[in-house]
Formats: C-alpha cells, structure tokens, sequence
C-alpha cells in the first residue's frame, strides 16, 4: 500500500487539509473509490476504511492482479467533516456540485479540479454517496443517464437493486456525471445511513466491491454472499413515495427491505403536544421499503417512505 497526498490545501489559521489516497497494486489505473465529500458522510468514510483495511489483506496474500492498481480516497472534505458541517465550512458550497472543478476558481471549485485531475484516468469510479434525503435506505447502485451508464457492469456488485435515472441540469457538474463524460465507468454506492455507522451495510458495501474486483479480474478473493439472482433495474417510476399531510413526531412501523402489502401500516405521525394520532401512513400498495424517514419529526408534505413498487409489465 502506498499512502499519497492527491491534493493539498493551505489555510491561513490551520493545518493544511490534505486529501490522501490509499493506492494498492501497481499499474493500470483500474478501479478508483471515493468516500466522503460532506461533512456528515460518516458512513461513507467508515465505508472506505473498511475497503482499505480489506485491500491491505489482499495485496499481503497477493490476490491483486499484477499490472492492475486500485486507489481509495476515504474522504474530500476533512475540514467540514471536523465540524460536522454538510457543506464546505466557510461559503456553504458543496464539493459535489464543483466538478469537473477549476483550478483557478472558488475554494471547492479548485478542490474539485485537484483531486478530479488525479481520478478521471481511472477505468471504473466508485463513489460512495449521500442523498440529499436525510433517511434510511436500502442498499443499492445507483446511475445517471447520461448515454454512458453501464447497467450490466453495475450489476456485477449483486446488490438486490440497480437504480437509474434521468439526468437533471445540476447533475452535469457531479462526480458521477464527469466521471461518465471522461469514459470512466462510474458508479454511486448507496449504504443504509449517512451520519451514523451501520457496520452491517458498510460490510455488505465492501463486499460488492470486492465482487465486482472479482469479476473485472482485478483481484483473485473468495468472496462469500451477494445477491443470487441477477439485480433487478429500477427507474425512478418503479420507486413510489408515501407524503404525509401532517406535521409532528414520526415512528416507522415498517423498516428498510421489508415487504409490505398494499393498506399495510407503514409509520404514524404524532402531536407532539398532546400525544393524540395525526396521521398514520399505509401502503398504497404491494411493493418492498426501499427509503424510510428516520428523523423524530417530520415536515408536512414530506417523502416518509419509498416503496420498490413493479406495476403489471413491468
């Protein structure tokens, strides 16, 4: 393993934020993973540094291809990480909304280009990303349209789900997105949670990853479990979200992966004075919680929950 600096920035009244890559093997630039880039990403960089400690086991037994090399960048954003700040600490800007980035431009435009510069070469981008939903998911990849997405090499991590969707015209200045442009086969790995450690989806997330390593032929493992059927592809039809009209406290009564049946009690919404029943939330019909509302309160007109949802066809 060889730990480098892939961009440095310095401050006036701090230490210098270093962005620091983790590059295992030697040559090709095969597989780039990406972890944290807001500063309430926890799982995120938890994520990565279970892949790192999973990369240093392989490459002591030497089950890294030769001629294959592999970097990982745990984290973009360390200074907003320090505060616990989504977004860039000083502006409120955010790093995923900069690139391809500029290196004569705003403090996150050029961070964006410095550590862009370094990871556009590499022939498969793994991020691990946040939704700007603040909730519960299920475990999936996740794609843009944009004419370069890859469904059948997504499907090599065997997740239950592969989710793509049409590109919007913020989406052009994402990493995924330039990764798409610049002929990088680019990937969003979606975990349970954001700001809490989930060990299990972290686990699970590694796994993938090490499956598809397997199956690009970048690395020799045994790796055990994954999803024994091919992944299913969604669109954003397939996913229909229950709103709530009420405002108050909010209780899940169903959870992320479980399948439900249409008119079956999915969460209740509580006065948050006199403890009486605002709202009960019932599916719509059959399907299987994909996203969950996971705050105490929840804002009326709120997307509580999320449901895998098949219509007849599809």
């Amino acid at each position: 393993m060889k730990k480098n600096i892939i961009y440095e920035l310095n401050a006036l009244y701090r230490e210098p934020m270093q962005v620091v890559g983790y590059e295992f093997g030697a040559g090709e630039k095969s597989v780039c993973v990406v972890g944290s880039m807001r500063g309430n990403e926890v799982q995120q960089m938890f994520a990565c540094s279970r892949l790192i400690e999973r990369l240093k086991q392989l490459e002591a037994r030497q089950e890294i291809a030769a001629g294959k090399s592999i970097l990982v960048i745990p984290c973009v954003n360390s200074y907003s990480m320090n505060i616990g700040k989504r977004f860039w600490s000083t502006d409120n800007t955010d790093i995923n909304r900069m690139f391809p980035g500029y290196d004569m431009g705003e403090t996150t435009q050029r961070i964006a280009a410095g550590v862009f510069a370094v990871i556009k070469e590499y022939g498969i981008g793994i991020q691990f990303a946040s939704n700007y939903m603040s909730g519960r998911f299920l475990p999936h990849i996740r794609m843009m349209q944009t004419g370069f997405e890859d469904i059948e090499t997504a499907k090599k991590f065997a997740f239950p789900y592969v989710v793509t969707r049409n590109t919007r015209p913020f989406d052009t200045t994402t990493l995924n997105y330039n990764w798409q442009i610049w002929e990088t086969r680019a990937f969003s790995v979606y975990t349970t949670d954001t700001e809490e450690i989930d060990r299990q989806s972290a686990s699970d997330a590694v796994k993938a990853i090490e499956r598809l390593l397997n199956e690009e032929g970048i690395v020799h493992s045994t790796v055990n479990g994954g999803y024994h059927y091919q992944s299913q592809v969604l669109c954003d039809d397939n996913l229909l979200s229950v709103r709530c009209r009420e405002a108050g406290i909010y209780e899940n009564r169903a959870f992320v992966g479980e399948e439900v049946t249409k008119g079956q009690l999915l969460a209740v919404i509580t006065d948050p004075y006199e403890g009486g029943v605002l709202e009960e939330l019932r599916a719509p019909a059959d399907g299987t919680v994909f996203f969950q509302h996971k705050a105490p309160l929840i804002y009326a007109d709120t997307a509580a929950v999320k449901l895998v949802y098949l219509s007849a066809g599809s």
